[in-house]
């Protein structure tokens, strides 16, 4: 089998511009997830988050080459950001970092099932203590029409490019639909902050209009 590069067949959904927003409509698609909340700077469990995500996402793409036949290219780390309370995205505009909630995330292709997640999850965890693989689920996003903008620069600076989005969004006719969704198209260790790239993504619905 040809190797599956998911980032090419949705090229789409990871390309964006740092100067405007563009409207993109996202397929359901199947996702490695694990939840967490709080600060993920000060908090030892968001960087046992990602390992643990891509220690399975891993262990999945070489288990299943070897027993299937199948390859593909494991994706890079994405995030869903909210709070809670009324307004979700109220605490992560404020940058009140307590009270975070977030959910890490990898791409994953179709044919990865939940019994190959469980296949994968014991062989990692024979092979070494991983305690957040076990909080590690296989699960469907469905984000249907949503904007998104890339944003340059450092994580903590992405205020003014959210506010670009989100007029964005209100000028065309929408409203917020869901949870914040970050991509990470840059690997932070190996990239100064001021050159760090993420595409950023809110799902939308149309602005219901009362008669």
């Amino acid at each position: 089998m040809e190797k599956l590069d998911l980032r090419k067949q949705l090229a789409s959904l990871y390309k964006a511009s740092a100067r405007e927003p563009a409207l993109v409509e996202v397929p359901a698609l199947d996702y490695l997830m694990i939840d967490g909340r709080g600060d993920p700077e000060a908090s030892p469990a968001f960087q046992q988050a990602i390992e643990a995500l891509y220690g399975l996402s891993y262990t999945l793409k070489f288990g299943l080459k070897a027993r299937e036949g199948l390859d593909w290219r494991v994706m890079g780390l994405e995030g869903l950001w909210w709070s809670k309370g009324k307004d979700p995205g109220e605490a992560f505009r404020k940058g009140e970092r307590a009270r975070w909630q977030w959910t890490l995330i990898i791409p994953q292709p179709d044919f990865v099932t939940r019994a190959f997640v469980e296949e994968a999850r014991a062989e990692l965890l024979a092979r070494r203590e991983m305690p957040a693989a076990k909080l590690v689920r296989l699960e469907r996003l469905e984000e249907g029409p949503s904007a998104q903008i890339l944003h340059v620069g450092p994580y903590a600076e992405e205020a003014p490019t959210i506010d670009l989005m989100h007029a964005f969004i209100h000028e065309k006719g929408y409203e917020l639909a869901g949870k914040h969704h970050e991509i990470y198209m840059s690997d932070p260790r190996r990239t100064k902050p001021e050159r760090l790239k993420t595409i950023l993504r809110q799902p939308v619905k149309k602005v219901s209009r009362k008669r």
